[in-house]
């Protein structure tokens, strides 16, 4: 059975909305959002969102290698994109060690705040687009 945010309004408002608050009142450049982005759905497991975050993440500036290593996991060197990766891997729980890491990489409680909307987007959607069982196109 395949669904599709419009069949549902609430479904498909809320998706609207979390991606118009992060466009209109997030504070991070694209270059990080799409970095957290990819992070997020490469952890959740969704193939069409880890292809579309890879191509926004390559046109904001990331490159091929960085964008695999974005997919993979290996940017532990990048405290900012760690901390959410290991958010999404574990229902939100981040360590001292690591929230103090990103901290110390020069992300404040905004940022570390803010970061967690896009761990939210990129989660609803690509819980929505397994449980729709959508198939990448891209």
């Amino acid at each position: 059975m395949h669904a599709q945010m419009a069949n549902a309004p609430a479904v498909l408002a809320s998706y609207a909305s979390l991606r118009a608050a992060t466009a209109e009142h997030g504070t991070l450049s694209p270059k990080i959002n799409w970095a957290l982005n990819l992070a997020t759905a490469a952890t959740v497991g969704n193939d069409y969102m880890t292809g579309i975050a890879s191509r926004f993440a390559r046109a904001s500036g990331w490159t091929e290698a960085q964008t695999a290593s974005l997919r993979t996991g290996t940017t532990s060197s990048d405290a900012r994109i760690r901390v959410v990766r290991e958010a999404a891997a574990n229902s939100g729980c981040v360590t001292d060690a690591t929230w103090k890491t990103a901290q110390q990489a020069g992300w404040n409680d905004v940022h570390l705040t803010e970061a967690f909307a896009y761990l939210g987007l990129t989660s609803f959607t690509g819980y929505f687009l397994n449980y729709a069982q959508s198939e990448a196109d891209i």
